[in-house]
Formats: structure tokens, C-alpha cells, sequence
């Protein structure tokens, strides 16, 4: 079996990051994490990143960049930040199209991304919310995108937003092999009361299946959990889903 590491996205603790980055960092390494997500524009400069990430051992896996830092007037101050702290994934997690033709449009744009980024040995990739997945001009957004950008570009399912919106996150993901080098982890359940509350492990979203997916078709490289409902302190939280996922995957 293939040992697929596990990262937080840190959009999960962006309170207790902004507050504390070195405490929240050492927190999230002593919980059993491998490496993280930063999300966002970056709240200090790219060497303090760099120095969280020496100072505990954590990896960067990807980033969650805004899609206006990756036009041409921003992409090369973004290339040098991910050069820094050493991150190959340059994920974006929303894009302002609505139409068929502005996801398209959107497709084109992602592929001439992919082709820049490839120079300096980095990816990018699409990270869904709902939206994705409900028909426009008889066509989801998702399969618009997914299936007009090169194979380069990383299909980061995000399983709780997915489910939320509709999607057959297994349909889907066998729809597009070998793109899913990052998937996200998030817990939903079908049930209105609840929604994303659960833990990963409580919820609706069929783990086992995905597992097997990823270690087989998905060319996956990174499991990045994120969980940020607030009924649960947000370090107590992202513990239990990593104890859970560590749990079903058996390492």
C-alpha cells in the first residue's frame, strides 16, 4: 500500500494561525500532520513562511491562491512565494465565471497557468465549492472545466462541498483519473440538521471508496483535510478528523 501523506488545509485554523503562527503550527505537527495548506494572500512575508515550515518539520503542499494572483500582472510575485516555501501546488479555490462560455474561457486560462507554472516545476489546479456541480446550459461547470484543461491541471475535489452540491464524488472522480494529486477531506452528511458538522467518519461521504481511489487511479499525492464548523474548537477539531482518517487508512 502506498503511504499518502496527510496535510491540513489551514484555512481550518485561520483564526488561531493569525493569532499565534508558530503555537498554532507545532500544534498542528504534534497532532501527527505532515504538512499544510496555507490559504489566502499571505498574511506575512515569505520568509517567516519558510520559517514556520523549518522550524516544524512541516511540508507545504499547496496554497490556496487567489484567482486574481495568478493573471499576468501578479503571477511572478506568486511564483516566487511558492518558490520560498518550496510548494509545487499552486491551487485556486474560486473562479468569477457563471456562464458555459465563461468556464470555458476559464479552462483556456487555467491551461496557459499550467504552462508558466510548469517552467518552475509547480502545478495548478481547481478547488470546488457547490456551484460547480449545478447545470449550466445543460452542462455542470465542473465538466466543462474539467474536461477542456490539460491533464496537468489538478482536479482538488473537495469532498463535503461536492456532496453538498450534488455531486457523485465517485462518478466524478472516475470520470477523470490520474488528475486528483491533492484531494480535500471534508465531512457532510445529506442530513439538514447537521450538514458539515460531523467529524470525517460521521458524515455521508463514502471514505473507504475514496481511499481506494486514490490509491489507485487518483496518481494522489497529498490527503488535505479541512473542517471549520465552529460547534468544535478548531485545533480540537482538525485532531479528531486526523485521528479518524489515520484510523480508516490504517496508518
Amino acid at each position: 500500500m502506498t503511504i499518502i501523506p496527510v496535510a491540513l488545509e489551514m484555512y481550518s485554523v485561520r483564526k488561531e494561525f493569525t493569532e499565534n503562527p508558530l503555537a498554532t503550527m507545532k500544534a498542528i505537527k504534534a497532532m501527527g500532520y505532515d504538512g499544510v495548506e496555507f490559504a489566502g494572500p499571505p498574511q506575512f512575508c515569505a520568509e517567516f513562511y519558510a520559517g514556520l515550515l523549518k522550524e516544524t518539520g512541516l511540508v507545504c503542499c499547496g496554497w490556496h491562491t487567489p484567482w486574481d494572483s495568478v493573471q499576468d500582472d501578479k503571477i511572478d510575485a506568486t511564483i516566487k512565494l511558492n518558490q520560498a516555501v518550496g510548494n509545487p501546488n499552486v491551487m485556486i479555490p474560486g473562479v468569477p465565471a457563471k456562464t458555459a462560455d465563461e468556464w470555458l474561457a476559464t479552462a483556456k486560462k487555467f491551461n496557459e497557468i499550467a504552462n508558466k507554472l510548469a517552467l518552475y516545476g509547480m502545478r495548478t489546479g481547481y478547488h470546488n465549492h457547490t456551484a460547480e456541480f449545478a447545470a449550466v446550459d445543460g452542462k455542470t461547470p465542473w465538466d466543462i472545466f474539467m474536461g477542456n484543461t490539460d491533464k496537468r491541471v489538478v482536479m482538488q475535489l473537495d469532498t463535503g462541498n461536492g456532496l453538498a452540491g450534488g455531486c457523485d464524488i465517485m462518478g466524478t472522480l472516475n470520470k477523470y483519473p490520474g488528475r486528483c494529486q491533492t484531494i480535500h477531506l471534508k465531512p457532510y452528511t445529506k442530513d439538514p440538521a447537521k450538514g458539515f458538522k460531523p467529524i470525517i467518519g460521521q458524515d455521508d461521504c463514502p471514505w473507504k471508496e475514496i481511499f481506494d481511489f486514490c490509491q489507485t487511479k487518483g496518481n494522489t499525492e497529498w490527503y488535505v483535510i479541512e473542517y471549520e464548523c465552529p460547534e468544535i474548537p478548531a485545533l480540537e477539531a482538525v485532531k479528531m478528523c486526523l485521528d479518524a482518517t489515520r484510523g480508516m487508512l490504517g496508518y
